[in-house]
Parts: structure tokens; C-alpha cells; sequence
């Protein structure tokens, strides 16, 4: 599990969240900086991948959620997607890289409520279905994600191959797979700041990746010319993930 506690002086936050991400389909869009500069938190900056910025729709399954330990009753498993794009903040012992998200989605109230209340996430409830085809042998699987908008079924989805495999070092699925750090923006102006930890994920390969989605209602009207031909897909097995509890910078 990659170490992300920030000093070795000092014992990290205790643990606010425990879960299973599965099944993770990225979506990663390359996106005009200017889009997304209003977003950047105070303290961060944005991540440039070879001289671009990105944005990721992710849908995956949210499996086994405890919260401060407790099982959330009716709530163990659900779907979620979310759009989110890339920052990082340079700290003590060297650059953090984190994530901000700009719309989530799940389809359980008390998930979005509590995610609001707590780290100002910019979370809504909407109804929620899932398909997992793992492949077997020679054939291919599907791995989609929908969510009832608009008086339709929106959706993200992309077809697998073969087993899950590392990521390549270097590669831009690393980078979007590789931050371990959350950022918000809260309500005072300030940034909260929280560590997610998990081991880093394998990958199948991904091909036909498909997004059908109201893009100006749900993330407004900046968002629609970039969030239509995917740069890059990626499809991660997931891993279990602690969130620990967040702090203002």
C-alpha cells in the first residue's frame, strides 16, 4: 500500500471511510486548463501530463462501507460515478498528487448528505445500475455504469480483455490511476485535504469506451466540447480503501 502520511513526526488521521473500489472504469478526457483553473483549490495547482490536463469520468462499485469503522446499515454497496480532475500541492517531504471532484454521483441519499456535510464533496443522489461481465477465456467482458437523468438512462462503459495486469510505469493510465490524496474547497474559501489509501491497481485491457451523458446539466455548459472522444480508457480490478479524516491546509 503506497504510504501517504505526510510526516514521519506526526501519526496520520485516524480513519474516516473503509470500502472496496471495484470495477473501476476511467474515462480520462484531455481538457483546456482554463476550464478547470475556477476549480483548483487554494494550495494546489494543476497536474499536467506531458504538457495536458485531464479529466476523468470514473464509474465504479462502492462495496463494504464502514464508517468510522461501523458498517453503514442498507448502505454496503452501491454504485458511483464521478468527474474529477488532477491537481497537487507541494508539501514538506515533496510534491502530493490528489484529485478534485467536480460532480458525484451515488445513488443512496445518506452516502451524498454525508459526504457534503463532512468534505463539502459536490455529491447528488440520482438512481443507479450496474453490469460486470468479467472475461473468461478468449472472450471479452463489459463493465458499464448508468444513471437516470433527464428522463433517460445516462451511461459510461467499456469492454475488457485478457486478466488484470500492472500498470505501465510511465504511462498516462498511471497518472490518472496514481493520486492519493483528496482536495475541496470549502465553504470558507479554505482546502480540506485527505489521504486515500490503497495498493496500486491492476488493469485490464480496455477497448470501445462509450459515454452518453446530459454533460451541461449535470456539469455545465464548460465541460460539453471536451467530454466527447476519450483520450484514454482504463478498467482497474480496484482494491480495498481507506479514507482517512480530512484537514484544512
Amino acid at each position: 500500500m503506497p504510504v501517504t502520511s505526510v510526516n514521519c513526526q506526526e501519526s496520520p488521521p485516524s480513519v474516516f471511510l473503509a470500502a472496496a473500489w471495484r470495477n473501476l472504469v476511467m474515462l480520462n478526457f484531455a481538457v483546456d486548463p482554463d476550464v478547470l483553473k475556477p476549480l483548483v483549490p487554494v494550495g494546489t495547482e494543476l497536474d499536467y501530463f506531458h504538457g495536458r490536463t485531464f479529466v476523468s469520468i470514473v464509474g465504479f462499485q462502492f462495496l463494504d462501507a464502514a464508517l468510522l469503522g461501523i458498517p453503514i446499515p442498507f448502505h454496503r454497496a452501491f454504485e458511483e460515478v464521478n468527474l474529477r480532475f488532477y491537481v497537487m500541492r507541494h508539501a514538506p517531504e515533496g510534491i502530493r498528487r490528489g484529485v478534485v471532484f467536480v460532480r458525484e454521483i451515488a445513488p443512496k441519499w445518506i452516502v451524498s448528505t454525508i459526504a457534503r456535510w463532512v468534505y463539502n464533496e459536490k455529491y447528488v443522489t440520482m438512481p443507479m445500475r450496474h453490469r460486470v461481465e468479467v472475461p473468461t477465456n478468449a472472450d471479452c467482458g463489459t463493465v458499464k455504469y448508468e444513471w437516470w437523468h433527464g428522463g433517460r438512462w445516462n451511461a459510461l462503459s467499456a469492454h475488457i480483455h485478457g486478466s488484470p495486469a500492472p500498470l505501465v510505469p510511465g504511462s498516462e493510465e498511471e497518472f490518472i490511476a496514481e493520486h492519493y490524496w483528496g482536495y475541496t474547497m470549502q465553504r470558507d474559501g479554505t482546502t480540506m485535504e485527505y489521504a486515500v489509501e490503497h495498493p496500486p491497481w491492476q488493469v485490464w485491457q480496455a477497448s470501445e469506451p462509450r459515454f452518453d451523458c446530459d454533460v451541461a446539466s449535470i456539469y455545465g455548459d464548460a465541460f460539453v466540447p471536451f467530454l466527447r472522444e476519450p483520450a484514454s480508457v482504463l478498467v482497474a480490478a480496484g482494491s480495498p480503501v481507506v479514507v482517512r479524516r480530512g484537514r484544512q491546509l
